[in-house]
């Protein structure tokens, strides 16, 4: 069965850190380039990070610039996000999403990914 599964979310308070986990199974993630994106109640889906299947390039838009970390596994073929000095801004749903051979701007679009997970909630409260 072709799948992305997210793990790693939780309640944590202020000022944490927390690493999220993408694990694909039925495909191999090193062709494609993968994106962590997160929705919060109310709120439009954003994408927070990115990792190309190319040198592994990453990019990070706004919303994940400076606290947020992406990296991949292709042997465990796993995608890793970590997430330091969280705030309650940072509570939302987060998922990821992969397409094959794309580049980081165009999968942090959210358009036409070929595969999603279920997502994780991360919730930061004191």
């Amino acid at each position: 069965q072709v799948k992305l599964v997210e793990s790693g979310g939780g309640l944590v308070h202020p000022g944490s850190s927390l690493t999220l986990s993408c694990t694909a199974s039925g495909i191999s993630l090193g062709s494609y380039t993968i994106g962590w994106f997160r929705q919060a109640p109310g709120k439009e889906r954003e994408g927070v990070s990115c990792i190309s299947f190319i040198d592994n390039a990453t990019l990070y838009p706004d919303s994940g610039k400076g606290r947020f970390t992406i990296s991949r596994d292709d042997a465990k073929n796993t995608a890793y996000l970590q997430m330091n000095s969280l705030t309650p801004e940072d509570t939302a749903t987060y998922y990821c999403g992969v397409k094959l051979g794309a580049l980081c701007q165009s999968v942090l679009t959210g358009r036409r990914l070929e595969l999603w997970g279920q997502g994780t909630q991360v919730t930061v409260s004191s």
